[in-house]
């Protein structure tokens, strides 16, 4: 697996956009892994259509908390790789440590579904099962009755 993300911003009131892409290995997708999605610490800004943020509202009002976190995704077995775009909140240091401590997270998630899949041994059993004695028995009576009348009738 491999998550690759990046943080771009513009200049000015614009808002930092996150763009991430989980990468499933080979080996991977023939364990045939469900999506996993986890809830991040990634806040999700008020109106995160908005490219943007004015002074002095939504996350750059005095007091603000988010109230809402974006949640991330890998793709299943079956799925490919697609790129998720996701709006920050703006932050006058550019910081987000918890981007990356969310991707790991989703990481550690993912890498728990492996194990899981795993732990599911491969098998190829096969058998075969022949007339017991009992059947024998039963079917010897008819068998002897059977060729006892060839015999008589002159049949081989």
């Amino acid at each position: 697996m491999q998550i690759e993300w990046n943080i771009r911003k513009e200049r000015g009131n614009l808002r930092p956009v996150l763009s991430y892409r989980v990468r499933l290995e080979e080996h991977e997708k023939a364990l045939a892994l469900p999506q996993v999605s986890i809830q991040s610490s990634i806040p999700r800004p008020e109106e995160h259509n908005l490219k943007f943020c004015y002074p002095g509202v939504m996350e750059r009002a005095a007091g603000y908390s988010p109230s809402a976190f974006y949640t991330l995704e890998t793709p299943s077995h079956m799925g490919h790789p697609m790129l998720h775009t996701l709006v920050l909140p703006w932050r006058a240091d550019n910081a987000y440590p918890e981007v990356e401590s969310s991707f790991e997270k989703l990481r550690d998630a993912l890498e728990e579904e492996i194990r899981k899949a795993c732990a599911s041994e491969p098998m190829n059993e096969q058998g075969t099962v022949r007339a017991s004695a009992q059947g024998k028995v039963r079917l010897a009576a008819g068998v002897a009755a059977t060729r006892f009348l060839r015999l008589a009738q002159g049949q081989n």
